[in-house]
């Protein structure tokens, strides 16, 4: 078993295992390339360029696994519902899904290797292209985050049709949360059939509902979902905002659950419960501050971790994701591949009990060394915050945590 996994199940390993939760983007060359000849979904349906894109990083960095490249909307299409990434990329639905008719027009269940086969052979390709240490991680959206986005017809910020038809029509939502689960659950063990060793199930949005909310709306779907999933491979449940929700993501099941920044790292452990492994929870926007105050709110995190926790394996240390309206001037600076592969390599030097640097990078043109930022610019995604996160690295690469399992996850920052 490799380290990454050991990690996953709070094991002891014999170094730091690193891996990047956007491996691939736009600071890779090979991938700007790529891109101008492909559009992003015709990448992911095309298995030799998503293997490709893939294992970038791999023989670049020297991570120690590899996610597969692809999206989590690409199982609405053998569902019967159509969607675009538009000019910024964002998506939007064609049709959002609305009332029970609409709900009745959703597939009953999916076949993934003949819709979705392209997944799965750009995963044996990338398994085959791996080395045998080197896990492959699959992924998929939770049943509730793509109900929004089909509700939705794409991002929001009140999820407000999502829960006129969640209080509304009871009848309605439980079909459509039944049928996502089904073919999500189909999906990721059509995944895991094709090579994937661990799996990610991204609840991005499910943090918009009160615990009582996702008990009755949520919950029980979710159990579902994880007692569906294949149990030879480790599960990461990730979700934000989820401070009130943590204890019953937790009961819903994952060998891994998320925190963020909004609840202290100890006290969403205890909301989680020992026997599970932790991903937390840096605020990103602290990588704005000066030094010493990044420093002070890394330690806190660290001395969270490892103080009364000790004896718990388990914990990961996670920087989330954010939305930041900059205005007027000011600068970010292109965090350089070679210090990414640095940091890589210095976390790797280590040798301690299991720690997991669990890192989100940014993507930036690297031929454009600062992006001024202003009122009217748009960054989607960066790549690092210059000596700011050189130093964070440096920092945790040197704490020493006897029995914690860690992750760090630099999550992408959206400057709007």
């Amino acid at each position: 078993m490799s380290e990454f996994l050991r990690a996953c199940r709070r094991e002891s390993t014999a170094f730091t295992p690193v891996w990047l939760m956007r491996q691939a983007g736009r600071y890779q060359p090979e991938y700007r390339a790529l891109r101008a000849k492909y559009g992003f979904v015709e990448m992911c349906k095309q298995p030799e360029v998503a293997a490709e894109v893939t294992l970038l990083p791999v023989t670049q960095l020297g991570v120690d696994a590899a996610i597969i490249f692809a999206d989590i909307l690409l199982i609405l299409e053998p569902l019967g519902i159509g969607f675009e990434f538009t000019k910024d990329d964002g998506p939007r639905i064609q049709k959002p899904i609305r009332t029970a008719a609409d709900v009745n027009g959703v597939a009953q269940q999916i076949d993934p290797e003949a819709s979705l086969g392209y997944v799965l052979q750009a995963i044996r390709n990338t398994r085959s292209g791996l080395p045998a240490n080197v896990p492959l991680i699959g992924f998929a959206g939770a049943p509730f985050t793509l109900a929004s986005y089909v509700i939705e017809g794409g991002g929001s910020r009140d999820y407000m049709h999502t829960k006129a038809l969640m209080f509304s029509d009871a009848g309605a939502w439980n079909a459509l949360m039944a049928k996502l689960t089904a073919a999500v659950a189909s999906y990721l063990n059509a995944q895991v059939k094709a090579g994937a060793q661990a799996l990610q199930v991204f609840d991005s949005w499910v943090g918009c509902l009160s615990p009582s909310d996702y008990v009755q709306y949520v919950q029980p779907h979710m159990r579902a979902l994880f007692r569906a999933l294949d149990a030879s491979v480790p599960v990461i449940h990730f979700g934000t905002g989820t401070a009130t929700v943590l204890g019953e993501m937790a009961k819903a099941g994952g060998d891994v659950i998320g925190l963020d920044w909004r609840i202290e790292l100890d006290r969403g452990w205890a909301s989680v419960g020992p026997d599970r492994g932790v991903q937390g929870n840096l605020d990103p926007a602290v990588l704005l501050a000066p030094w010493a105050q990044v420093e002070e709110a890394a330690k806190d995190v660290l001395r969270r971790a490892g103080g009364s926790l000790l004896e718990v394996p388990g914990s990961t240390v996670r920087v989330g994701r954010v939305n930041l309206p900059i205005a007027g001037g000011g600068y970010f600076r292109q965090f350089p591949y070679g210090w990414t592969k640095w940091g890589i390599e210095r976390v790797n030097r280590v040798e301690q009990k299991p720690v997991t640097f669990y890192t989100h990078p940014w993507e930036i043109d690297p031929d454009q060394p600062r992006i001024p930022v202003g009122a009217a610019t748009r960054v989607r995604h960066y790549r690092g915050l210059d000596r700011t996160a050189q130093r964070l690295a440096r920092l945790l690469a040197d704490f020493r945590f006897d029995s914690v399992t860690s992750m760090l996850d630099l999550s992408a920052l959206k400057v709007a």
